[in-house]
C-alpha cells in the first residue's frame, strides 16, 4: 500500500469489537466510523459539492458501470480526474460495477472472462472484466477503487454461491495483476452470501493477499436484517484489524451500530437521497412521510436538534408545501438533512466510542428490534 494510504485505529470499545480510526488518503483523512454519501454519476443527487461537505461528509462514492456508460471514463480524466470533474475535493471511492451485475441481472452475462451487459441506454452490448473495471477505475482517479467481483442474490443456492465466491476470488487476482496506480487503495470484497463458513472462507483467503482495505458485499440484496447482522458478526473478525473494513450498501442506524458493534469502520447508501427525493426525511433513525397533512401547519423545524442547513431555515410545513407542489428545492433541502442524519450518526458512535460511551449511548440500537427505517 502506498504510503499516502494509512489506517490508524484511535479508540476501541471495551464492550464491543467496535472502534474509532483514521483512513488517511490521499485527497485527505477520513475519520471513521463513517456514513459515505453515494454519488453514482459523479453526483450526489440533488446537492452540490458545497451543501455535500456542509454534511459533515469526508469520503463520497462514484459507480464505474454508470460513469463508463455516461459521460465515459475518458471525458472525466480529460477535466482532470472524478475530484475535479465533480468538484469534490475530498476522498472518494469507485465501486467496481460488481452491483451491476446483481441489479442488472435480466441484462447481462457472466463468464469467466467477465460479464456482458446490454446498455440500457442504446442497447450496445458492454463487456466489463476484472481488468477493464480495473482499468475504467484507474482512469477515473478515486483514492479507493473496488474489485470487480459476482454479486449473487438472495435466496441463492449453496452450490451456485461456492461457484461465484471462487470466481470472485479468481477476479480478484485479476485485478490485483491489472491495477497500474500507487495513488489508489484497491479493496478486496467478502462475498458468500448467508452461508457463514463460505464467507469465513472467503475472508481468510482475501486476508492473506495483504490488500489496503477491505469490504463485505453481497448484503442488502434482499435477505432479512437479522441475516445481515450474523454475515457481518461472523466476517467481520477475520479481517485485518489493520486495515479499514467497509460494509457495502448498508444505512439504517441499526444496521449501521450493529456493523460498528463488530469492528466496521465505512458505510453506504443510497437512502438519504432517495427517501429526500420520494418526500421523505430520517428523523431520529424514522422514516417521515413529509406530504402528510400533520405537516401542513406545523412552523417548528424538521429536527430541532439537527444542525443541518434545512433544520436550522425552514419549517416542516415549508417542507410539506414544497413536497406537495413538487419543487425541486424540497427535494434537495430533504436530501441535505438526510446526508447530515446519517452522517451525523456515525460521527456522534466515534465520538461515544472515543469515550468509551457506546454501548450506552447507543444502547438502543444494539439491542435486537426491528429496524426502524
Amino acid at each position: 500500500m502506498s504510503s499516502s494510504f494509512k489506517f490508524q485505529c484511535q479508540a476501541c470499545c471495551s464492550h464491543t469489537q467496535a472502534r474509532a480510526g483514521v483512513f488517511s488518503t490521499p485527497h485527505g483523512l477520513v475519520e471513521t466510523p463513517r456514513f459515505m454519501p453515494v454519488g453514482t454519476l459523479a453526483n450526489v443527487k440533488t446537492v452540490t459539492a458545497a451543501q455535500l461537505q456542509a454534511t459533515g461528509a469526508q469520503m463520497v462514492l462514484a459507480n464505474t458501470y454508470h460513469l463508463h456508460l455516461q459521460p465515459g471514463e475518458g471525458i472525466v480524466a480529460g477535466a482532470g480526474g472524478l475530484h475535479r470533474f465533480m468538484g469534490w475535493d475530498g476522498p472518494m471511492l469507485t465501486d467496481s460495477g460488481g452491483f451491476q451485475v446483481f441489479s442488472l441481472s435480466k441484462m447481462r452475462k457472466i463468464t469467466e472472462e467477465g460479464v456482458t451487459f446490454r446498455s440500457p441506454r442504446d442497447g450496445r452490448l458492454i463487456e466489463l472484466t476484472p481488468e477493464r473495471s480495473i482499468q475504467i477505475q484507474n482512469t477515473l482517479g478515486a483514492d479507493v477503487i473496488m474489485a470487480f467481483d459476482e454479486c449473487p442474490p438472495y435466496p441463492c443456492e449453496r452450490e451456485v454461491m461456492e461457484a461465484s465466491v471462487a470466481r470472485t476470488y479468481r477476479w480478484l487476482e485479476r485485478c490485483i495483476g491489472a491495477h497500474q496506480r500507487a495513488d489508489q487503495a484497491l479493496f478486496g470484497i467478502v462475498q458468500g452470501g448467508v452461508y457463514l463458513d463460505l464467507r469465513q472462507q472467503a475472508a481468510a483467503s482475501l486476508a492473506q493477499l495483504d490488500l489496503p482495505g477491505y469490504a463485505i458485499g453481497g448484503v442488502s440484496v434482499g435477505e432479512p436484517p437479522e441475516l445481515i447482522e450474523k454475515i457481518v458478526k461472523a466476517t467481520t473478525p477475520l479481517l485485518p484489524p489493520e486495515k479499514p473494513r467497509y460494509l457495502m450498501g448498508i444505512g439504517t442506524y441499526r444496521e449501521m451500530a450493529q456493523a460498528i458493534a463488530a469492528g466496521v469502520d465505512l458505510f453506504d447508501c443510497v437512502i438519504p437521497t432517495r427517501f429526500g427525493r420520494h418526500g421523505a426525511a430520517l428523523v431520529q433513525g424514522e422514516r417521515w412521510n413529509l406530504r402528510n397533512a400533520q405537516f401542513r401547519e406545523d412552523f417548528t423545524p424538521l429536527d430541532a436538534s439537527c444542525g443541518c442547513y434545512t433544520c436550522q431555515n425552514f419549517s416542516r410545513a415549508y417542507l410539506c408545501h414544497l413536497v406537495r407542489a413538487k419543487e425541486i428545492l424540497g427535494y434537495t433541502l430533504l436530501s441535505i438533512h438526510n446526508l447530515t442524519e446519517l452522517v451525523s450518526f456515525t460521527q456522534r458512535i466515534r465520538e461515544a466510542i472515543l469515550c468509551d460511551r457506546f454501548t450506552t449511548e447507543f444502547a438502543q440500537w444494539l439491542a435486537p428490534a426491528a429496524a426502524s427505517v
